[in-house]
């Protein structure tokens, strides 16, 4: 039974989780990065116990998964955007402390990546690509059950690789990274962009909202929806070319409405990927639900540990 954490902008998850990828007892809690470190952390250690209790098992580690940047080696948080004042901090070892338990951190879209891989549609594929759309584009690779890392364990930060130079500004600094043309903020910022100043949904407007309003007709809504389908189509195509991988799993809210984007993607993979062999390659939704980054931080600790909590499995 290994805990599990997830540290997102806006909320931490932490939860239970046993051998085979089954999430038993889940308690969730606001960031609120502006509180401080020390306060996410008594925040972590409580839900944590509850968890604990709620399963009726004791935990044998910890697994944590958190938007990056992370130093998953070092256990150290990078320079987050959503919670700058983090920098430095180190969960893995006041963890390690709090609960005299072995812990690991990883990216979150690297722990999704290996949850999916171990137990999700990515299970038995010795080259596995996990891809989330949401706020952002997330990015994790598995090959021969080893999440792929650059030079110094870095995690690849493909969600910024460059479609278009010409296109939007990204959070980045650059112009037209993948997630900037093709997260869900993307379909919004194009809509306020394009359609007319009496367009009547223009307030409040979300990337949920724009999928509801493109299955419900609306044509502005549709052309956001096509060109969302095409610039991710795009992305998929490039890790198709540089990776031919056995299969791409695709997760996160935007993929929730996955209908209204698929056979676009699809159709791009094929016209854009003449030179490998691109059928080859199965495009599936993550199958691990709404709880995959959880699970994830679970498998985080299988795939540092091993199954005995000792072996390092970098």
């Amino acid at each position: 039974m290994i805990g599990a954490v997830d540290i997102g902008g806006t909320k931490i998850a932490v939860g239970v989780v046993d051998a085979t990828g089954r999430l038993l007892s889940r308690r969730e809690c606001g960031t609120h990065p502006e509180a401080g470190y020390s306060s996410a952390l008594d925040r972590i250690v409580s839900l944590l116990r509850e968890a604990e209790a709620r399963a009726g098992t004791r935990i044998l580690g910890i697994g944590i998964g958190s938007t990056g940047p992370v130093y998953p080696l070092t256990g150290e948080f990078g320079d987050v955007n959503f919670f700058p004042g983090w920098r430095g901090e180190n969960p893995v070892k006041d963890l390690e402390r709090i609960f005299e338990l072995p812990v690991a951190m990883e990216n979150d879209a690297d722990a999704a990546a290996l949850g999916e891989a171990a137990w999700g549609v990515g299970r038995g594929q010795s080259r596995f690509i996990y891809v989330t759309v949401g706020t952002g584009i997330g990015v994790g690779v598995v090959l021969d059950g080893h999440i792929y890392r650059g030079v110094g364990h870095a995690h690849p930060e493909i969600g910024h690789h460059v479609i278009d130079p010409s296109g939007p500004p990204c959070s980045c600094g650059f112009e037209g990274c993948w997630e900037s043309l093709a997260a869900g903020p993307a379909m919004v910022s194009w809509i306020e962009n394009n359609a007319p100043a009496d367009y009547p949904y223009r307030t409040h407007l979300t990337a949920k909202r724009v999928c509801e309003l493109a299955q419900a007709g609306d044509e502005w809504a549709l052309q956001a929806v096509r060109r969302e389908s095409y610039y991710l189509g795009l992305g998929l195509a490039n890790l198709v070319t540089l990776f031919v991988p056995n299969a791409i799993a695709l997760g996160g809210g935007v993929m929730k409405s996955s209908k209204l984007f698929l056979d676009e993607i699809c159709r791009t993979i094929v016209s854009r990927c003449r030179l490998v062999p691109h059928d080859k390659t199965e495009l599936a939704l993550a199958s691990l639900g709404e709880d995959s980054n959880l699970i994830g931080a679970a498998r985080v600790w299988y795939h540092r540990f091993g199954s005995g909590g000792g072996a390092h499995a970098i």
